[in-house]
């Protein structure tokens, strides 16, 4: 399970002069930003990796890492820049541990006091002009994570306002775009991010804008330069190498799925995700026990939500009723703490319910809570038009359906629910 433990330190906080419970004055300094004393602030622990999770040396840098930020931060609390690297630690720590209700809370908690700091600068330096633009990067950053992604977009415009030549942001907003359906937006921020820095990060998000607009060659083309342009064995290297594993899957191509998978584990050893989408091959071929194995492998690595909804299915069809039901529990316990810590699950928790409780009107719930949030976008719909032909609403399902259809998307989970509303 995951934790939420937070260890504290009193020290000094950079807040403006006059505050004493982490609130700034709406007095605007045209120097950097004043400080109280003896201000008591909260600095979340970083928790200790699993051994499988260590990398090498890996793990010895991220808690070199975070030391020094909090023993900078002792002896000067007004080192912005020691918050913005403890983000960095927390977000990335996310990605790699799946502790995600300790460390979005902790990255947004130690990214507060910079933002507040230098927002109210009226005559900010370059130098607080980046570190503004950074905070506000790794914000944006957490709230796409968190599935915020109104509010995402939103302070990814706060940020690119103040710097438009950085990809990174650019990222933020094609993202936020995609996620609220804004197609054609994320398109041509796209195109600015792949003509600022063509790299990884944005070579990945042409993959997924092909894929979209039905592209799938042209997806996993991309996706391809994405992984070439990464160094073999880091996490965001093997990341995007996972996402073309999955396109391959995705569209039938299980052997160049599974040499992705392979070589995801080949250079980064019990690369969890890795195991999933092995366990995911070997359940299409109707190795259950085979699949089994991998997916209580990669759970025993990251408590990834996933992973243990993908074992209850296999106890489903292996007739393990009273397994199933166990981890059916552990699955909504997992969900209920991922809400308290902030994360928009309703997607996900409409498909839980949709596809192993069967709850069907829980289903509809959860997923006309999120398509009302983000009305216009491919999978919100998609998910509307499952739901409510799981419900024997053929007619309401096919509106929600020519929605999803409307960008060309040939994905097949698309195209069989096509099928079955014709």
């Amino acid at each position: 399970m995951k934790h939420s433990s937070v260890l504290y330190f009193a020290i000094c906080i950079c807040l403006l002069a006059g505050s004493a419970c982490n609130q700034f004055s709406a007095e605007k300094s045209t120097a950097q930003a004043k400080f109280t004393k003896n201000t008591t602030v909260e600095i979340p622990e970083l928790l200790d990796r699993p051994e499988a999770l260590r990398y090498g040396t890996e793990w010895d840098a991220v808690q070199n890492m975070y030391g020094a930020q909090v023993a900078a931060l002792r002896q000067d609390p007004s080192k912005l820049e020691a918050y913005l690297k403890l983000a960095e630690v927390f977000i990335q720590e996310a990605r790699i541990t799946g502790e995600h209700p300790h460390y979005y809370p902790a990255a947004l908690q130690v990214l507060e006091p910079v933002v507040k700091n230098l927002e109210t600068v009226e005559n900010p330096d370059i130098q607080q002009k980046d570190l503004l633009f950074r905070a506000l990067s790794h914000v944006a950053s957490v709230q796409l994570s968190l599935h915020d992604f109104g509010a995402a977009k939103t302070t990814a415009e706060q940020a690119v306002a103040i710097n438009p030549y950085n990809a990174f942001i650019y990222g933020c907003l094609v993202d936020a775009n995609v996620e609220l359906g804004n197609y054609s937006r994320a398109v041509e921020y796209c195109d600015k991010m792949v003509s600022t820095r063509p790299d990884l990060r944005s070579y990945s998000r042409v993959s997924y804008l092909r894929e979209i607009y039905g592209d799938v060659p042209g997806a996993i083309e991309a996706m391809d330069m994405a992984v070439k342009a990464g160094y073999p064995g880091y996490e965001q290297t093997e990341w995007a190498r996972l996402q073309l594993g999955h396109l391959y899957e995705r569209y039938g191509k299980l052997q160049d799925a599974e040499n992705q998978y392979r070589m995801c584990l080949a250079v980064r050893d019990n690369y969890p995700f890795a195991l999933a989408g092995l366990a995911g091959l070997e359940e299409k071929r109707g190795k259950h026990r085979e699949a089994e194995v991998l997916l209580k492998q990669a759970a025993a690595i990251i408590p990834e939500v996933g992973f243990y909804i993908d074992l209850a299915k296999i106890y489903q069809k292996t007739g393990r009723t009273a397994e199933a039901n166990t981890l059916i529990k552990q699955v909504e316990e997992m969900l209920a703490e991922d809400l308290a810590a902030g994360h928009n699950m309703r997607m996900e928790i409409a498909r839980f319910h949709l596809n192993l409780t069967h709850d069907y009107d829980k289903a509809l719930e959860y997923a006309e809570a999120e398509y009302l949030n983000r009305p216009q976008n491919k999978d919100a719909n998609q998910l509307m038009a499952a739901v409510l032909l799981a419900r024997g609403d053929k007619q309401k399902a096919a509106q929600y359906l020519k929605k999803a259809l409307a960008t060309g998307c040939k994905d097949p989970e698309l195209i069989a629910l096509q099928k079955v509303l014709s």
